[in-house]
């Protein structure tokens, strides 16, 4: 094989696969071998249960097909498993709608901000089921907030402003909420070096000079939640300032042990606010090898006596172990920090779901603003988040918030700017790309970040059909009970292989069986395309998933049909058995050949203007002369007009090379005269044609040219135009004076001439007169009389 032709078929066979792709679809590709493996391909995936929908040949994966495809295959509809998703609501209790000055207060567990609470979904493989989720924040929802601070040194001036915070905040706090509760707690450091400095004087008073500072200590729980703010008042009044070595403190620590400790610190499943005040930055997991702690913060409570016990054996928790327990436990955090560490805990904020920075004055002062302006902007904003998903299962947000913002993608999780009372919306689409093995169901949470509400979905995946249940094992239909008979088709017992069951894997290639193989008794197998197996040609699967080999004996495909302009059956048909079956309106063996007409009908309404016949929808011209689309060109032609002159010639006026033959040349042409020039037709009309003809006697007709049906029909200007005698006399004079006068211009221009260059020779004799020098010296003929001699002795003297 040369490489041209070899190029050529590969180039052939590739055109060929890419247009095999289109006809076949996701479905057949999948070769599913059940019901349930057809329905996990696509959510366009049906599979027909009919016992006597496959033709001989026909492999069981050929049940599986788009569902438009099994009808045209003649399924009955009843037949098809198609099972579809759903969603079930199984808890929907509505939001709470309350006022804050009821007399009946609801319990924290009584208010509902979340609708609706359970659902239940059915997911099939790449069909996503959505839900609407609704979200309104409840007047008058109870508070929780604890007040954690810095007790270092530089902290001292800070410590006198918040030991009357308790009820200053609790009157602030009542315009919000009727059900408020704070409560304190503080730290400082690691009790290990070089934290803190560990010899007994300093283990005593941390503090230099005459300060009297009470003993470091990592965290101390110092007042659980409480409604009673002069307790809060008495209990700050009696703290302390401590000390440490270096700037960064143990916040983390102290944070950890806040988000743990529930029952210590008592927090209720409210709005749970921490309020973390500090000037300096934090240590986090790692820097406790710097004091030989090197085991990992392992975020449990070690509260004893409400002191942090285990600071010197766990490192200081990582930020994303500080991120999930926070989470874990619906805690917002408000960073009250001074204005030299903003840039630090803004930074920390980016990390930190539903938490705020605040900018705290030198001596805190201004911390009640600071807790009130965060809570409104933490409150403000609905952040939405699930656990972790089942591998396969992906969840997508929108969001339809105030004013009907919609937010999509990341966005489409939360919504801004939501006030008391204010409903939003979102709508959640939850779809699996698989089924989970081993097959059960599994259960996701949503909630909203800073909420204790949350959203049970618990996940069904449908993997089998409906009737696969009403399977029948050991069916004598699937060879005496070799099989289950199942949705229409045979599930072969272990060992047993066939259509139905009906062989061992033992017995695959006895030459009884392969005779079964062999068509019209041939000795290729299969055609060569495929395997015998229980007396059944099983067809090979090509490279190109698309090409698909078919028939009883394997002898068919739908990759090797005729082609055109580079197209499988030219595009306009598909190719069965390695033949093109041809849409419509097509006709040919590559289906090239248009039986439509309509491209040949010319301007005229005629096929190829009557010069040749339509075939393929293109004109082939009968005379070769002509040319064109619709046969209408011809570049040898002498033109219409030229062409029809010596008709009208002779039928209009009986002159012309044609007068004699007339009747027989000219009997398709129908005469019309017209009187005046102006009455004949204009070009209205694109097949209509203007003729200006010169006959012998160089006398001009005018008449127009126009083909009606079998007939040439032609207007004619009855009377010629023919040009008059010229006047010899006015000729004769005109020359004569003509001659006379270009005599006359002849003279002049000589004359004229001549008196130009007499003027110019005069002017040059002046010219040469003024500058002429005349010769002063000596006459050479003159000679003096007088004589005079010198005596050259006394020269000189």
């Amino acid at each position: 094989m040369n490489l041209p032709f070899l190029l050529l078929a590969i180039s052939s066979a590739v055109l060929c696969g890419a247009q095999a792709q289109q006809d076949v679809s996701v479905c057949t590709k999948a070769n599913a071998q059940s019901c349930g493996e057809c329905i996990q391909v696509s959510e366009a995936c049906g599979w027909c249960s009919d016992e006597k929908f496959l033709s001989v040949g026909e492999p069981k994966s050929a049940r599986c097909d788009e569902l438009k495809r099994l009808k045209d295959r003649k399924c009955d509809e009843t037949k098809i498993e198609n099972p579809r998703g759903r969603v079930v609501t199984n808890k929907n209790t509505p939001v709470t709608v309350r006022k804050k000055d009821e007399i009946v207060k609801l319990k924290p567990e009584q208010i509902t901000q979340i609708q609706p609470q359970k659902l239940t979904l059915d997911l099939r493989t790449g069909e996503p089921q959505t839900f609407e989720l609704k979200f309104k924040r409840a007047e008058d929802y109870p508070i929780d907030l604890y007040y954690l601070m810095d007790l270092s040194f530089s902290m001292k001036d800070d410590l006198e402003n918040v030991k009357n915070l308790g009820t200053d905040l609790m009157k602030e706090m009542k315009k919000i909420t009727s059900d408020f509760r704070i409560g304190f707690g503080s730290f400082v450091e690691k009790t290990v070096m070089p934290y803190i400095s560990t010899t007994p004087a300093k283990l005593i008073n941390p503090c230099s000079g005459n300060q009297n500072c009470t003993s470091p200590f990592s965290y101390k729980n110092v007042l659980k939640l409480t409604k009673e703010g002069d307790d809060f008042n008495r209990l700050v009044s009696q703290q302390q300032i401590s000390g440490n070595l270096d700037s960064p403190e143990g916040g983390f620590d102290a944070i950890m042990q806040v988000a743990v400790c529930e029952e210590q610190i008592g927090w209720r499943n409210v709005t749970r606010l921490l309020v973390f005040s500090t000037d300096a930055g934090f240590h986090f997991a790692g820097d406790g090898k710097l004091g030989g702690i090197v085991l990992p913060n392992d975020g449990k409570c070690h509260l004893e006596n409400n002191m942090y016990t285990m600071s010197h054996y766990y490192d200081y928790p990582s930020i994303a172990h500080l991120v999930q327990k926070l989470s874990d436990h619906n805690i917002q955090t408000i960073f009250a920090v001074t204005e030299d560490f903003q840039p630090v805990y803004k930074e920390l904020k980016n990390l930190i779901p539903k938490s705020a920075v605040g900018t705290l004055s030198s001596n805190s002062s201004n911390v009640i603003q600071l807790i009130i302006d965060a809570y409104n902007s933490l409150s403000s904003e609905v952040i939405l988040e699930n656990t972790k998903l089942p591998e396969g299962v992906s969840l997508s947000y929108k969001s339809i918030c105030k004013n009907s913002v919609v937010g999509t993608g990341e966005d489409g999780r939360k919504c801004s700017n939501i006030s008391i009372g204010d409903e939003v919306h979102f709508q959640i689409s939850v779809e699996s790309q698989k089924c989970p093995s081993p097959l059960k169901s599994e259960t996701i949470t949503i909630r909203p970040l800073g909420f204790n509400e949350e959203v049970e979905v618990v996940l069904n995946f449908i993997c089998e059909c409906a009737c696969a249940a009403e399977g029948l094992p050991n069916s004598p239909d699937c060879n005496q009970g070799s099989g289950t008979l199942e949705c229409g088709s045979c599930k072969c017992n272990d060992g047993r292989i066939g259509q139905f069951c009906e062989c061992s894997k033992d017995d695959v290639s006895t030459a009884d069986m392969d005779a079964n193989c062999r068509k019209d008794n041939g000795t290729d197998i299969c055609s060569s395309n495929g395997e015998c197996i229980c007396g059944t040609c099983i067809c090979k699967k090509r490279e190109n998933v698309a090409e698909v080999y078919s028939g009883q004996f394997c002898e068919c495909d739908n990759f090797n049909c005729d082609r055109s302009n580079n197209k499988l059956c030219g595009g306009h048909g598909r190719c069965e058995c390695r033949k093109c079956i041809c849409n419509d309106n097509y006709t040919g063996s590559a289906c090239d050949c248009s039986l439509d007409t309509l491209p040949c009908v010319a301007r005229n309404g005629q096929i190829c203007n009557g010069r040749g016949v339509c075939e393929c929808g293109a004109c082939k011209c009968t005379d070769a002369k002509f040319q064109g689309p619709t046969c209408e060109l011809c570049p040898t032609c002498p033109g219409v007009c030229a062409e029809h002159k010596d008709c009208v010639q002779c039928l209009a006026f009986k002159t012309g090379e044609k007068k004699e033959t007339c009747e027989q040349d000219c009997k398709n042409f129908k005469l019309i005269e017209v009187p005046e020039r102006e009455k004949l037709p204009q070009p209205t009309e694109p097949e209509l044609a203007i003729c200006k003809e010169r006959d012998e006697n160089d006398c001009w007709f005018y008449f127009t040219f126009s083909i009606k049906g079998d007939t040439k029909e032609v207007h004619v200007l009855k009377t010629l135009e023919c040009p008059a005698g010229p006047n010899i006399i006015p000729i004769v004079v005109g020359v004569v004076a003509g001659i006379v006068m270009i005599g006359l211009a002849l003279l002049l221009i000589w004359k004229l001439l001549m008196i130009i260059h007499d003027r110019r020779e005069f002017a040059k004799f002046e010219k040469e007169k003024m500058n002429a020098i005349w010769d002063t010296g000596e006459n050479p003929i003159y000679k003096s009389a007088v004589t005079t001699v010198v005596n050259p002795k006394y020269e000189g003297k």
